[in-house]
């Protein structure tokens, strides 16, 4: 692949557009329905009604594959809200996270993504790009709420962002409990108390604050 990239990340235009959009939702119906273990290239073309040796050609592995689904799904991602209060950004990010993970389709999909990704490191450096960018776009406005003086300067707004979702993602994937919005709300208050009071200014062993990165 040109620039010695992974198979499935570089995008085809024109007419294979249409090739790689089929192949990527099939992909996400067998993910689904079968889990990351038993993902089939052959699998993913016949579903998608084109050859297997055009997806073979152009994706090469089941993680490229992935990969390139991934790299769909960021791009496909709803923008940030912004709202002007650190709380209410936090709310609607935690309600997206929210809806996501409990729609019928995108809620088993994430589930075979997270779970590909903890058995192939290839699939978790791909998820970790994704939800890297997702977080890149969320950052901002807890950096607005730095520069309104809503919290501490020198707040680390990625670590405010994760603080949001992990808690939504420990019910999904480990508790059980509800996933409903009462939660997304209360995990946004969490963080958001958390970031008023300081929790999240990184500093080094001897209480002095740690430069914050750019």
């Amino acid at each position: 692949m040109p620039g010695g990239a992974e198979p499935g990340t570089v995008r085809p235009g024109g007419r294979t557009a249409r090739v790689r959009e089929a192949v990527l939702r099939a992909t996400e119906d067998a993910l689904t329905q079968l889990g990351f273990a038993r993902l089939d290239l052959t699998d993913v073309a016949r579903r998608a009604g084109v050859g297997k040796t055009t997806v073979y050609r152009r994706w090469g592995t089941v993680t490229g594959l992935v990969a390139d689904l991934l790299l769909d799904m960021a791009e496909q991602s709803v923008p940030r809200t912004e709202t002007g209060s650190l709380l209410g950004d936090l709310k609607a990010n935690a309600r997206l996270v929210q809806r996501t993970l409990t729609d019928p389709r995108q809620g088993p999909l994430f589930k075979a993504l997270i779970t590909g990704a903890a058995c192939d490191a290839k699939a978790a450096e791909a998820l970790h790009r994704f939800y890297a960018a997702r977080i890149a776009e969320w950052a901002p406005c807890v950096e607005q709420a730095v520069a309104r003086g809503e919290v501490p300067a020198g707040t680390d707004a990625r670590e405010v962002v994760r603080a949001v979702s992990a808690p939504l993602y420990y019910r999904l994937l480990i508790s059980g409990d509800p996933l409903d919005e009462a939660a997304a709300d209360r995990a946004a208050e969490a963080a958001a108390t958390a970031a008023r009071a300081g929790a999240y200014v990184p500093v080094r062993a001897g209480g002095e604050e740690f430069p914050q990165p750019r």
